[in-house]
């Protein structure tokens, strides 16, 4: 296995998630396609054209991936959450301000017994997040 990545679905927002993801999160957007100009261009709606088809992104190491669903196929998240690592409390604070805004708190950062700081939120897209970031041994 060369390896996993989350893929996620959008209700017509995922360019304006990506780009937000890549600026807190320090991410580079790899590449992004809209139907319009694809094979895929005379299967959707005509204001669908500029949806996003396929984005890929890396953070760190890691590649996170998504599309905009059909307007009849969009499912919330549920189920799952996107779990960041960080190495500071500070980088902690400051991305789950940043997700935060617009969203939904689950679990309000705070210390726990296993880190200096974890929090989870659901972002403004309804994406679920976990951050985490671990105590010094």
């Amino acid at each position: 296995m060369q390896a996993v990545a989350p893929y996620l679905t959008f209700n017509g927002n995922c360019e304006e998630a990506f780009h937000f993801y890549a600026q807190t999160l320090g991410g580079t957007i790899e590449a992004i396609f809209t139907h319009e100009g694809t094979p895929m261009a005379e299967h959707v709606p005509k204001d669908w054209l500029k949806k996003i088809m396929h984005v890929s992104m890396t953070i760190g190491g890691t590649r996170l991936m998504g599309s905009d669903a059909p307007p009849d196929q969009y499912e919330k998240p549920a189920g799952l959450s996107v779990s960041l690592s960080v190495d500071t409390a500070g980088e902690a604070e400051r991305i789950y301000a940043a997700l935060v805004e617009r969203g939904a708190v689950i679990m309000p950062i705070q210390e726990t017994f296993w880190a200096t700081r974890f929090a989870m939120l659901v972002d403004r897209f309804l994406i679920p997040w976990m951050i985490n970031c671990d105590k010094p041994m």
